[in-house]
């Protein structure tokens, strides 16, 4: 098994306060709402949010995956800190063990926020090879992502304040 590792630095007009607490703390209602392209629902199957929650993400029809299950590891709302595991999701199975992520959101001097992001791939076998197309796909939508919670949060500057 090896380990692909990313990292990504990403910047926000918005505080790093009000970033976690909708990217993070309330995705399961934001994300649907934002990209219901990308998400049907995502649902509590364990847990209320806290460390040890899982929660599985349900994709809208059209996509190549139909739901993945991820597992809140860490999760420190005082450093704007959370680390989850996306341990089980169909179409992966046979390449991927688990996807690991870390997102810590920081104050920029502007006022707005810095966001550092870390994934991790944990390749089954010679899984490697298969997975070029997918980690495109998931950096891309990672980012659309963080880039429409800011557009909503800018356009909604009471949300999450």
């Amino acid at each position: 098994m090896g380990v692909l590792r990313f990292d990504k630095d990403m910047s926000a007009a918005v505080a790093p306060s009000r970033m976690f607490k909708a990217f993070i703390l309330d995705s399961h209602n934001l994300f649907p709402k934002l990209f219901p392209q990308a998400f049907k629902s995502v649902v509590y199957e364990q847990g209320d949010g806290e460390a040890g929650s899982v929660k599985i993400m349900y994709f809208a029809e059209g996509n190549k995956h139909t739901y993945a299950k991820q597992r809140i590891d860490v999760l420190d709302k005082e450093r704007f800190y959370c680390k989850y595991t996306v341990f089980e999701e169909d179409n992966m199975l046979d390449i991927l063990e688990s996807i690991v992520y870390e997102i810590k959101f920081e104050a920029s001097g502007d006022g707005g926020s810095n966001c550092k992001t870390a994934t991790e791939f944990h390749i089954k076998g010679d899984g490697e090879s298969k997975l070029e197309e997918e980690l495109k796909g998931s950096v891309e939508l990672g980012t659309a992502l963080f880039k429409a919670v800011e557009a909503h949060l800018l356009a909604n500057p009471d949300l999450y304040a």
